[in-house]
């Protein structure tokens, strides 16, 4: 059994893809346009996620439950990557998802009232 992954093309760039989404998004316009859409995407992804237990009714605290947790990964997630040397970028896309998909969240359990 191999102790390590082997250094394939597809290793290589993938170990890559936060330095580069870094440095692309050095310009501030391109960095607000990029926490935009992770935001949008994760409000698309909240709204989705209360419209489906909305719709089926039958597992509403088991969502809630499975949500609440990925929230919290989420946030353990954020603390891993602000102590070690990663770039800051992939701490404020994960804020910006967080905070989309609790926005999501929140505005379907609005409609519910």
């Amino acid at each position: 059994m191999a102790l390590r992954m082997q250094k394939t093309f597809l290793y290589k760039s993938s170990t890559k893809i936060v330095d580069r989404l870094a440095n692309w998004a050095a310009n501030p316009w391109r960095r607000y346009s990029l926490l935009a859409i992770i935001f949008l995407i994760g409000f698309l992804v909240g709204s989705s996620l209360g419209m489906i237990n909305g719709v089926i009714a039958l597992m509403d605290p088991v969502g809630a439950f499975i949500a609440l947790i990925f929230l919290e990964l989420l946030i353990k997630a954020r603390f891993v990557f602000l102590k070690s040397n990663k770039r800051i970028i992939l701490v404020r896309v994960f804020d910006m998802f967080r905070i989309g998909l609790t926005y999501g969240l929140f505005s379907e359990g609005l409609k519910l009232l």
